[in-house]
């Protein structure tokens, strides 16, 4: 029996160290990702993704790197500007490790040395703005910053792609400052805003009483002149019937009695007026005196004995 226990143990021990060798032999290595294998200590070879196989006690994984693209947002880093404004200003990074051997053995800490690369960079080039640039300014720091680290850390094997500026937080009397500079340009906006509405809606009534007051006269001149032609149209029909008929009266050769009839009624016209004096023909009134004989006669009292 102690000798079968032996055994036991034995093959159990044989089975587990088995075991543990393939575990260190075998390695998978996921997607997006690279392991940094050395051997003896010195580095060895950079394994991508799949299955690879390891020297039991002479290799080892001295790291394992994510090829993903990373996003690190560091805390907000106080700076000065040129006109000596202090601010706290917060920044995100991102980047990927494009050189697992380079990001291993390149710098100690790498995401540490990224954030102290980029305070020192953000406050290199806040330094040489102003507080209303740095305001107005996100694109241009922005690639600034990029630039720089990219730059700085190719050596570790890293790719910054972009850098963003997230928060620029002045001091809290600027701020008030500023609200107020705000407050006070949006009032003058308004302002100018009301006196060009007023100002365009003067013009707009000018305009529209100046049309209205050449459209009335138009048409009162085009009504006068209207009224102005059919007065004359008439005037030119009355005459021409006029000539017309004194035409066929000297065509007709009228008699000199009936030349004296329309004496008569134009006379009886006359008298029938508002004037006071009526200067009669010399033939009228021979004939007037011949008319008044025969009346005085006609009524004489001796022949009425």
């Amino acid at each position: 029996m102690p000798g079968q226990i032996i055994t036991i143990v034995l093959v159990t021990v044989v089975i587990l160290v088995g075991l543990l060798i393939v575990a260190k032999t075998i390695r998978i290595v996921p997607q997006s990702n690279c392991y940094v294998v050395e051997r003896l200590g010195a580095y060895n070879r950079s394994c991508n993704v799949g299955v690879h196989i390891l020297i039991p006690f002479f290799d080892r994984v001295a790291n394992r790197v994510s090829l993903k693209e990373q996003v690190v947002d560091f805390e907000p880093q106080p700076v000065i500007t040129k006109d000596n404004v202090t601010m706290q200003i917060d920044t995100v990074v991102y980047f990927q490790i494009t050189d697992p051997k380079l990001f291993t053995y390149g710098v100690v800490r790498p995401i540490n040395a990224i954030e102290n690369l980029t305070a020192t960079t953000l406050r290199n080039i806040i330094g040489d703005l102003e507080l209303d640039e740095t305001l107005t300014s996100r694109d241009l720091i922005n690639a600034k910053m990029r630039s720089i680290l990219d730059e700085a850390t190719d050596p570790w094997g890293i790719k910054v792609h972009r850098v963003e500026v997230k928060n620029i937080i002045p001091p809290r009397d600027i701020q008030e400052a500023m609200e107020k500079q705000m407050r006070a340009e949006r009032e003058r906006r308004e302002a100018i805003l009301q006196a060009e509405g007023k100002k365009t809606a003067a013009i707009l009534t000018a305009e529209g009483e100046k049309e209205s007051t050449i459209l009335r006269a138009e048409a009162d001149k085009e009504a006068k002149i209207t009224r102005a032609t059919g007065e004359a149209e008439a005037l030119r029909l009355v005459f021409e019937a006029q000539a017309k008929g004194i035409a066929y009266i000297n065509e007709a050769a009228p008699q000199p009695a009936y030349v004296q009839l329309q004496g008569y009624k134009a006379l009886e016209k006359l008298s029938e007026g508002e004037a006071t004096k009526i200067i009669i023909p010399s033939e009228i009134q021979g004939l007037a005196g011949l008319v008044s004989s025969v009346k005085e006669i006609a009524t004489d009292p001796k022949k009425e004995k």
